[in-house]
């Protein structure tokens, strides 16, 4: 592209031309988001103007103030000067048992519950030792998913499949994990559920025949709860009362669990998620994992080899903030779910102002039901390539990331994030879509 392509755009053209040509990004629908965030700061400092951001699932809440308090008192005590043990203080460790039991309805011992640096440090930990439980093992994803999680995997050398789930649903989806699976090349299975970008939710049957087709091929399942009880067509939130959240460990012993605390309870800046691991699979021995991690037992190589090695504990204080967070939770006196809510009625808005300004919803449906509103969801305009629509999009004011990146086979769209989107935006973004349409007539 040797010119500018549009004039007369809600953003300066010529500005939204010169920081893409700068950046050096041969094309949107291949940028990462760390790289469109880092574009977009740069057109709205050099124009004074605002974007619609949703290019970066990022929390838009406050943390709760019990986490913050717990944690300043925890450094006022001294633990700024103390390790932290790797397992996880044995506070926080029984109140992700209880929230396993108040919210999923499973009983898990606090010995196979961890804190992690994040969910991110949990899959990366589940990477370097369930794929060490037979030689040669990889991940094979149901997409889309979070790209980071491949990057992961190619940072540690190891193999990695996927595929598409958008034709793959209900009784669909053993023939594709039998496809897969039955190749032996993989000792994980990793799926997220509600699906980060899709928003699409599996159910009880899907969560079944995972269970059974992982069962057969000696699977480990890597269930990513990013977006914990955040399908809001169920009323997940009161503690030990059905409905709960769905979850294959109902379905098989042979799992990990990974619960983060960045969406939920608003708590990314503090790095840290929940790791919970089957008692069955805590306790199985593999051979092969003696070498690198130096125990046999899966429990002891996650502990004493992974998460030793990774970053011997996680950060002292802030693990008594989420045990906080988590027992408020858990007696009911912290309504996360509640407070989280805010982003399906969000969604819903800025789903319906991009529908009657001609674009589609691409996972519109989930097996035959609507779609829940929440934190993301995904869309396309008509005849427009992945990298036309977001391209056009910038110039527009709206940033937004493509489906190409997350696995998805539908490459001409993209995914919207809604939760840094503030309410008073919303007429803006419908001056900027019906600014667009008008360029762009069906």
């Amino acid at each position: 592209m040797s010119h500018i392509p549009y004039a007369d755009t809600p953003i300066h053209a010529e500005t939204v031309f010169n920081a893409i040509h700068e950046a050096g990004i041969p094309s949107m629908a291949k940028a990462g988001i760390r790289e469109l965030v880092s574009l977009v700061n740069k057109i709205e400092q050099r124009t004074g103007d605002h974007y619609i951001r949703m290019e970066m699932g990022v929390p838009g809440l406050p943390a709760p103030e019990i986490g913050i308090a717990a944690e300043a008192q925890a450094l006022q005590s001294g633990v700024g000067s103390k390790y932290p043990m790797i397992e996880g203080v044995p506070s926080l460790k029984q109140e992700i048992s209880r929230f396993c039991k108040q919210f999923l309805n499973l009983e898990v011992s606090p010995e196979t519950c961890f804190p992690t640096v994040g969910a991110a440090q949990g899959a990366l930990a589940m990477f370097l030792v369930g794929n060490r439980i037979r030689e040669q093992g990889g991940t094979l994803f149901i997409d889309p998913g979070f790209p980071n999680q491949k990057r992961q995997l190619a940072m540690i050398n190891q193999k990695w499949g996927s595929f598409d789930v958008y034709n793959y649903r209900g009784e669909a989806l053993r023939d594709a994990l039998e496809e897969h699976l039955s190749t032996g090349q993989y000792t994980t299975l990793l799926y997220s559920n509600p699906n980060n970008p899709a928003w699409i939710c599996f159910d009880h049957q899907e969560l079944q025949i995972i269970a059974e087709v992982t069962k057969k091929y000696d699977v480990i399942v890597i269930e990513d709860l990013a977006y914990f009880g955040m399908d809001y067509r169920s009323d997940y939130s009161i503690p030990g009362q059905a409905p709960y959240q769905p979850s294959i460990a109902h379905y098989t012993d042979q799992y990990a669990l990974l619960i983060s605390s960045s969406k939920v309870f608003s708590y990314a800046g503090q790095r840290i998620g929940s790791m919970v691991i089957s008692e069955a699979l805590f306790k199985r021995s593999f051979p092969t994992l003696k070498a690198t991690l130096g125990n046999e037992q899966f429990g002891k190589a996650m502990v004493f080899g992974a998460l030793h090695g990774l970053s011997s504990g996680v950060t002292h204080s802030t693990q008594y903030g989420l045990a906080a967070m988590l027992k408020a939770a858990n007696d009911g006196t912290l309504p996360f779910l509640n407070m989280t809510q805010v982003y399906e009625a969000r969604a819903a808005k800025m789903k319906q102002l991009f529908v009657e300004h001609g674009f589609k919803i691409v996972y519109d449906n989930d097996n035959g039901e609507p779609l829940s509103d929440g934190f993301y969801f995904t869309f396309a305009y008509p005849d427009m390539s992945g990298d036309e629509l977001l391209t056009a999009l910038l110039y527009h004011g709206i940033s937004a990331i493509s489906l190409a990146n997350t696995g998805s086979e539908q490459i001409h769209g993209a995914r919207a994030c809604v939760s840094q989107v503030r309410d008073e935006q919303l007429a803006d973004l419908e001056y900027r879509l019906a600014a667009f349409e008008k360029r762009f007539p069906r």
